[in-house]
């Protein structure tokens, strides 16, 4: 680690969270907003889809009566035995037809800490599989599916957009069954636009990096490849939904975010299914979570557990034939084990991606200089405060020197120097800084713009925990839900017919979701969007990244 650049660039940052950004004058127009909508309870018929792999029967809830959720239909054969750690087989049927998705199937293999406590565990557990502040019972490798959240059917044929949404958790947690991430009031909202969540394996089941598998760049990354099946059986059936199938946002926060980024330079190549628009909340190529896979070439993490379970001192091929007929519940615990002895010094085993060249990459400013991206409008984004889960939790809440600097590192010069590949890539960029801090996200005063914060805003559900929300909060919802849906129906133009500027090294104006003017409303008692939403120009703080980068990511 270098010295006296980042020192500056630390002390800098802290005014991230705190310092008032000055308006460029630019003022967004006032947007429509979606009004909750209304309609009679659907037919049987309306929840029953035919499609090649066999006919879905789905389900409403009265919360939401306009918006059919098909949920947990398997999109791949289960991942088990002989198939474990290796890339996902197609389904060429459903395991049964009619097939019915009517609640949440099992999460992929993963277990939650406790211990350190985090802001997750703490005080917001909405984030966790089935809202549990421990790891949840219902698990299985089991675990391919995906859940489709429709309006009814349009009786003229027209097709709706859809968001595909690839879920966070550092490739270790996470999957559909997250409260604050079911999409079913937004699509209720909007009626304009189709939600697809997915599971894909993690940690050592979906980045197992093992010995066997060196040399041979097809069967790497698994976690991944089952997001690109996810969206290939998207691409394939959800016109049958009533989606269009040509009209694909791919939409990812954190690690899913991380994902989204390999995907868009993994689809320049025509045989992965291709999406229409991209964004990135949190989470981009440049994150040094996203550059961990360069660190096990010797293939020792898989050998460990393999050691640990009983598979130890045998031949690549034969370690991995013994690996997939572990129990999945031993090598999980002992991974959970080892996580939990980190502050005894113990050697740390952690799985993520490694560089096959197909999914993700080496090197992404030679690809970007070649233009080897897709080339489709992209939302980069970070958070004030994204740094604050990663930073020791106190009675007190967290260090805000550390948690700045932490914030600036892994994520808003990061999100800087990943917009900047785009643009000398020709690739169409709109950052975004969400800023804000409501109490019923945010239920302690130092949280702030936490990292995830504003996934609750754009989910539709940050009034259903801790009490309902302001009208102030409930605007910048409806401002970064019309975004969403803008870019997703109606591409480059659609997002810029709401106002928000095409980011550019010259100005480098960012819209910040999340301030507002106190007294601001309408008639009806309404916050007017444009009053949550304004441009600025992070130009001073963006300058400083190159120093900081420079000196952490090494």
């Amino acid at each position: 680690m270098k010295s006296s650049p980042m020192i500056l660039g630390a002390l800098a940052w802290a005014s991230l969270s705190t310092i008032t950004l000055a308006n460029d004058g630019h003022s967004p127009p006032i947007l429509s907003r979606y009004k909750r909508s209304s309609c009679s309870a659907l037919a049987a018929a309306e929840l029953t889809v035919d499609t090649p792999l066999g006919t879905v029967i789905g389900t409403t809830y009265p919360d939401t009566p306009c918006v059919r959720r098909f949920l947990s239909i398997p999109f791949a054969q289960p991942p088990v035995g002989s198939l474990r750690f290796l890339p996902p087989e197609p389904l060429s049927a459903l395991p049964s037809s009619p097939y019915r998705a009517t609640q949440f199937g099992p999460s992929c293999m993963q277990f939650l800490m406790e211990d350190p406590p985090t802001i997750f565990t703490q005080f917001v557990n909405q984030y966790n599989l089935q809202g549990l502040n421990m790891t949840s019972p219902f698990l299985s490798e089991d675990c391919l599916s995906l859940s489709v959240y429709a309006p009814p059917v349009r009786a003229w044929g027209q097709k709706l957009p859809v968001i595909i949404f690839i879920h966070g958790g550092a490739f270790m947690a996470g999957g559909q069954d997250v409260p604050y991430q079911i999409p079913a009031n937004w699509v209720q909202d909007s009626q304009e636009h189709i939600v697809v969540t997915f599971n894909y394996r993690l940690n050592i089941f979906g980045f197992p990096n093992a010995a066997a598998f060196a040399g041979d760049s097809t069967k790497q990354n698994p976690g991944l490849l089952d997001q690109k099946l996810a969206i290939q059986w998207v691409k394939d059936y959800i016109s049958y939904f009533g989606g269009d199938p040509e009209r694909i946002t791919l939409w990812g926060q954190s690690a899913g975010a991380i994902s989204a980024a390999w995907y868009q330079y993994a689809a320049f190549d025509p045989s992965f299914p291709q999406v229409s628009a991209v964004i990135m909340d949190s989470g981009t190529e440049i994150f040094p979570l996203a550059r961990a896979s360069t660190e096990d070439v010797k293939h020792g993490n898989f050998t460990a557990v393999a050691t640990e379970v009983g598979c130890g001192g045998l031949s690549p091929q034969e370690e991995l034939e013994c690996m997939q007929t572990a129990d999945a519940e031993h090598i999980e615990a002992f991974l959970q084990e080892n996580m939990e002895e980190l502050m005894s010094g113990k050697p740390f085993i952690y799985f993520t991606s490694v560089v096959d060249n197909r999914t993700v990459f080496g090197n992404y400013t030679d690809r970007a200089i070649k233009k080897e991206i897709l080339d489709v409008p992209t939302i980069i984004g970070t958070n004030a405060n994204d740094g604050i889960p990663f930073v020791p939790l106190t009675a007190e809440g967290v260090n805000s020197t550390i948690e700045a600097l932490t914030t600036a590192v892994f994520f808003f010069c990061p999100a800087v120097q990943a917009s900047a590949l785009r643009i000398m890539a020709g690739v169409p960029v709109y950052r975004y800084l969400y800023t804000g801090n409501f109490s019923n996200v945010s239920p302690e005063a130092f949280m702030g713009a936490y990292h995830s914060a504003e996934l609750p805003l754009i989910f539709g559900t940050d009034s259903l925990f801790r009490g309902l929300s302001t009208p102030e909060e409930e605007a910048v919802s409806e401002a970064m839900q019309d975004a969403w849906v803008a870019l997703a129906k109606g591409g480059q133009a659609g997002l810029e017919a709401t106002g928000w500027p095409r980011y550019n090294l010259d100005t480098r104006l960012v819209r910040e979701f999340g301030q507002f003017e106190n007294g601001t409303t309408t008639e009806d008692g309404r916050v007017p969007l444009s009053s949550v939403v304004r441009d600025v120009s992070l130009k001073s703080m963006e300058e400083m990244c190159p120093p900081i980068l420079d000196a952490w990511l090494v």
